[in-house]
């Protein structure tokens, strides 16, 4: 029987129950649209839009991100994925299914009469059950050749060996002390290109060319200066340009703009990043003076190209300064050059922050953009595993911690404990589903690896999905990184309350705008 015939059968069932089986049913259906990417033997999903362009992606943020999802609910768990992804870069999958799993529960506990209330209090200690325990079997990367972080990118990026090998490098040259920086992210590291070959190298890209194919497509000793603005004479309003006081400080602008161009002739700037726009002047000037200019560089490149290069960002008003000031403005690298095949700007080696860079190629857009993601993805993990350790995957901690969380049963209070039973299927979740996306039977599975891991003691123990035999992850080298499993079981529980709380759906009016009020009052009125 369904949630909606249960809901709607007799009238023992409070009617109030209809907008949490409404929630519930946008819950399940945005699950189901991802749980099918989940584990080694997930498949991909095709999204198209009206214009027929393709996305074939086993990235669920991706899906989620890019599916249609009109219901309240629907968006309320895609939200929670996004932050999922803000925050770990990975298992927006799992997160998702999670909260499926819980909210599906709780549901089917509130219909049997449990207080809703009850429920969410059940599930609180039994989340926090499961948080604590991940955080106690966390097993910490002590040093960046530590093995287990390319099986944490070959997990992550899908058996991908060669971007496996393309993240563990960059992570090793990014070291651990910048990985375990909150600010900086592994993943921003990766970017992809049709035609280009997989390569990590030390230093950043730039996606634009020089301003002109006369400037010189290579610099060696580079001398950077970082133009947060545009390389154009200061503006003048056009009605003051008509006065003769304005025309003249028309005239005073121009000359100071010509003597700004002297001046990074003169320091030996050879190469002149702009955030915006450049004057024609400056591009002539500047081109005879064999420097490299590139301009309208997106704010984050320009951000990161400042700091690799240790260059100061300048407004153009700060052109003004004294030659003496403005060299202190300079930044430093030892190559950077235009690949003219792949139509972008390389910096390699500059003497401030030190920055790693993967590239993937693959030869379709379509094929590129999902090697990005996996990219990504692997990024993201390894760098998670470098801060918070690791734990065996395949579902096989969550249905170990399954049993732990039973034991909470016996210290909640009252109706609370049907809560904490939400929380001991919804770890069984994620197990079931990669098992049934392997093809074979998650009931009978599930059985085989529980007796498994009672027996041995061993609660890495899960299936092998190619032989479908009971298997220790840690010797496949089936690794997932512990916050990952954290911020999705958090972020689970956390929608799963809100929309358990939930127990009526009310329209919003329409407002009507102040104006329009207005003039139909007078209309009626007078």
């Amino acid at each position: 029987m369904s949630l909606k015939q249960q809901a709607t059968k007799g009238s023992d069932v409070d009617e109030r129950l209809a907008a949490l089986i409404t929630n519930s049913n946008a819950i399940r259906a945005i699950a189901a649209a991802v749980e099918g990417t989940l584990g080694p033997k997930g498949l991909d999903t095709m999204l198209v839009d009206k214009f027929g362009e393709v996305i074939i992606t086993n990235d669920g943020v991706t899906i989620l991100t890019t599916m249609e999802a009109n219901h309240p609910a629907a968006k309320m768990l895609i939200n929670i994925a996004k932050a999922q992804q803000a925050e770990i870069g990975d298992g927006t999958t799992t997160a998702t299914v999670m909260a499926g799993a819980l909210v599906s529960e709780g549901v089917e506990q509130a219909l049997k009469g449990v207080p809703v209330t009850r429920v969410i209090e059940g599930i609180r200690a039994g989340v926090g059950e499961v948080l604590k325990q991940i955080k106690e079997k966390a097993v910490p990367v002590e040093v960046m050749d530590d093995p287990i972080l390319m099986r944490v990118a070959m997990v992550a990026g899908r058996e991908h060996e060669d971007i496996a090998r393309l993240v563990v490098e960059a992570a090793a040259m990014t070291g651990r002390e910048k990985l375990k920086d909150p600010s900086f992210k592994l993943s921003d590291t990766v970017t992809s290109k049709e035609g280009a070959d997989n390569e990590v190298f030390m230093g950043l890209i730039i996606n634009k060319e020089r301003l002109s194919k006369h400037m010189p497509g290579e610099v060696s000793n580079g001398k950077v200066l970082v133009i947060d603005d545009a390389l154009e004479p200061e503006e003048i309003e056009d009605e003051a340009l008509a006065t003769e006081a304005g025309f003249a400080r028309y005239q005073e602008l121009q000359q100071q703009f010509k003597e700004n161009l002297n001046k990074i002739i003169e320091i030996g700037i050879n190469v002149v990043l702009v955030d915006r726009g450049v004057d024609s002047y400056a591009e002539e000037v500047l081109t005879d003076a064999g420097i490299m200019v590139v301009q309208r560089i997106s704010n984050k490149e320009l951000r990161k190209a400042s700091e690799h290069t240790g260059a100061r960002p300048i407004k153009r008003t700060g052109l003004k300064k004294e030659p003496t000031d403005l060299i202190k403005y300079i930044g430093q690298a030892q190559k950077i050059y235009e690949d003219e095949k792949l139509e972008h700007i390389r910096i390699l080696g500059g003497l401030g922050k030190p920055m790693a860079t993967v590239l993937v190629g693959a030869a379709t857009e379509e094929v590129v953009g999902e090697r990005e993601r996996i990219a990504k993805d692997a990024a993201a993990s390894v760098q998670a595993s470098v801060k918070g350790g690791v734990v065996p995957g395949g579902g096989s901690l969550e249905l170990a911690l399954a049993r732990e969380v039973e034991k909470v049963r016996e210290n909640v209070r009252g109706m609370a404990a049907y809560g904490v039973d939400c929380v001991v299927e919804a770890m069984k979740r994620p197990f079931s589903q990669i098992v049934a996306n392997s093809g074979f039977n998650p009931l009978e599975k599930i059985g085989d690896v529980t007796a498994a891991q009672i027996k041995e003691g061993k609660y890495s123990l899960a299936l092998d999905c190619d032989t479908g035999d009971v298997a220790d992850m840690f010797e496949l080298g089936v690794a997932d990184p512990a916050l990952v499993k954290l911020h999705a079981l958090k972020a689970a529980g956390e929608i799963a309350e809100a929309i358990l709380r939930i127990d009526t759906i009310i329209k919003k009016k329409e407002e009507i705008p102040n104006n329009s009020f207005d003039k139909e009052f007078d209309e009626r009125n007078f």
